[in-house]
């Protein structure tokens, strides 16, 4: 199932189902949001498993998708998981995962314009497999890793490395406004067979920059899930961005900033594609 939020002109976001180009609203199940849909888990997805049969539906023409999840609780990010992403920016992987914060301020839809911020001179792209946390858990064994998943969607992880770099702390100069393109749906967890079986990629105006496949990752989900959980309760709605392969803008000689105009494109098998297009900030 493919878990979107949507708009009909100037009215309110509504959660809905996304199948053959129709989204369905599932409001009338008493769902006011993706999130009070994940937060239901396994439940809320058995009651609205027949919506796409009788609800209100519409054309992807008459409507537009949002960022599936409007405001998610936390977004966990992952730096360095993959080895030759590692490679290119010249750091070092450590023994446990690094995970940094992306600000939910920061996350935008599909189709939307990422504003590339006038105080950065270096802003950057990243194709990244987010998972989506359904059922809350403190201290969750790596084996139990699945029971706690909803569902997976894309991120643009995008970056601001001069301000990224300044620091030691990667938070802010991951948090500008719109540098969390997230979407287009979250597609639950039955519908994936195996989230380290999967081509990523992401194309800026037609060329492939980066072009990698999940198996690739260091740290995998259940170790994600079980190493962050280990530290802080994960909750509903939580999102965990595993990571980017190689072939970012700052690993590249020359480098190769997003410049002003450009769209973004990330696919991921099973995930659908995630469209972007970049704007200067006046």
């Amino acid at each position: 199932m493919k878990v979107v939020t949507f708009a009909q002109g100037n009215s309110m976001p509504r959660p809905g189902v996304l199948e053959s180009k129709k989204v369905y609203d599932i409001t009338e199940y008493g769902f006011r949001s993706t999130l009070e849909l994940i937060e239901g888990d396994a439940d809320a997805l058995k009651a609205i498993r027949g919506a796409t049969s009788s609800n209100a539906s519409y054309a992807l023409d008459e409507i537009h998708l949002l960022a599936p999840i409007q405001r998610p609780p936390r977004i966990f990010a992952v730096g360095l998981n993959y080895q030759e992403h590692a490679a290119e920016s010249k750091m070092t992987v450590h023994v446990v995962p690094t995970v940094f914060m992306k600000l939910s301020s920061s996350v935008t839809g599909p189709d939307t314009e990422v504003i590339l911020p006038k105080n950065s001179a270096q802003p950057d792209y990243e194709a990244e497999l987010a998972v989506v946390i359904g059922k809350p858990g403190y201290r969750i064994a790596a084996r139990d890793w699945e029971k706690h998943v909803f569902g997976y969607t894309i991120v643009n992880d995008v970056s601001a490395r001069d301000v990224q770099l300044a620091t030691s702390q990667w938070t802010l100069g991951k948090s500008f406004p719109t540098f969390t393109p997230l979407g287009p749906a979250v597609v639950t967890r039955d519908e994936i067979a195996d989230p380290h079986a999967l081509d990523i990629q992401l194309a800026i105006d037609g060329e492939v920059l980066q072009n990698s496949n999940t198996k690739n990752l260091i740290f995998r989900i259940p170790q994600l899930i079980e190493h962050i959980s280990s530290l802080t309760p994960l909750e509903a709605g939580d999102i965990i961005s595993t990571g980017t392969p190689q072939g970012v803008g700052l690993g590249r000689t020359p480098q190769r900033w997003l410049r002003d105009n450009e769209e973004i494109v990330i696919t991921i098998a099973g995930l659908g594609k995630l469209r972007n297009r970049t704007r200067a900030e006046a």
